[in-house]
Order: C-alpha cells, then sequence, then structure tokens
C-alpha cells in the first residue's frame, strides 16, 4: 500500500510559479513511475506529466510543456512538479498518482496507475 499526500497548491497570479510536492509513504517509492494530472471543474482528469522510477524518461502534456517541469527524489520519497508561467487555464485540482509496473502499460492514462492522493487546489487569477 501507498499513500500520497500532496501539497504546494494555492492561488497565484497569471505569470506566476508554484512547485507542488507528493510525499510517498512505504519503501518502495524508487521503484514506482509517478505521475501528476489535473482535473478542472466540469472536465475530465488530464494527464500532465510522468516520470519512471529512475527518472531516466519523462513525459509531458502539450499543453504544459515547456512551463512545467517534473522531478523526483527517491531518497525523499517525493515528486515534484514545478509551474512556471502559469495561466487561468491551469486552474485545476493537481493529483499524483503512482504506477507500479514502471510504466510498462503507458503513463498517460488515468487507468494504469494504482495509487491516487487527494489532491491539492491550484488556482490561477487573470
Amino acid at each position: 500500500q501507498v499513500q500520497l499526500v500532496e501539497s504546494g497548491g494555492g492561488l497565484v497570479q497569471a505569470g506566476g510559479s508554484l512547485r507542488l510536492s507528493c510525499a510517498a509513504s512505504g519503501r518502495t517509492f524508487s521503484t514506482y513511475a509517478m505521475g501528476w494530472f489535473r482535473q478542472a471543474p466540469g472536465k475530465e482528469r488530464e494527464f500532465v506529466s510522468a516520470i519512471t522510477s529512475g527518472s531516466s524518461s519523462t513525459y509531458i502534456a502539450d499543453s504544459v510543456k515547456g512551463r512545467f517541469t517534473i522531478s523526483r527524489d527517491n531518497a525523499k520519497n517525493t515528486v515534484y512538479l514545478q509551474m512556471n508561467s502559469l495561466k487561468p487555464e491551469d486552474t485545476a485540482v493537481y493529483y499524483c498518482a503512482a504506477d507500479y509496473q514502471n510504466g510498462r502499460w503507458g503513463l498517460r492514462h488515468v487507468s494504469v496507475y494504482d495509487y491516487w492522493g487527494q489532491g491539492t487546489q491550484v488556482t490561477v487569477s487573470s
């Protein structure tokens, strides 16, 4: 069992930055691929970014490419999402997720992830 806790969300003006963190419990964090998703009101949960267990591969949605960066620190059991040049359309609840198969079935789909955090709200004002 893996428990995930996101933090770092908040209210920021357009053009600003935030860094989200996702702290994981358990000693197997370093073997999991990790992903970030977001969900705006009335919309489906969508892929934002993902990283494999050893950080050898990262994936990013076109909508945030060049603005968001994913990273992880396996010694701290934490994955990060650095968000720069934020836009009002980035407003959503952001979720981190863990895939124990380390991306075997891809990392862009909600269904491949085994564990989810409770989410953290990001609001970008114009």
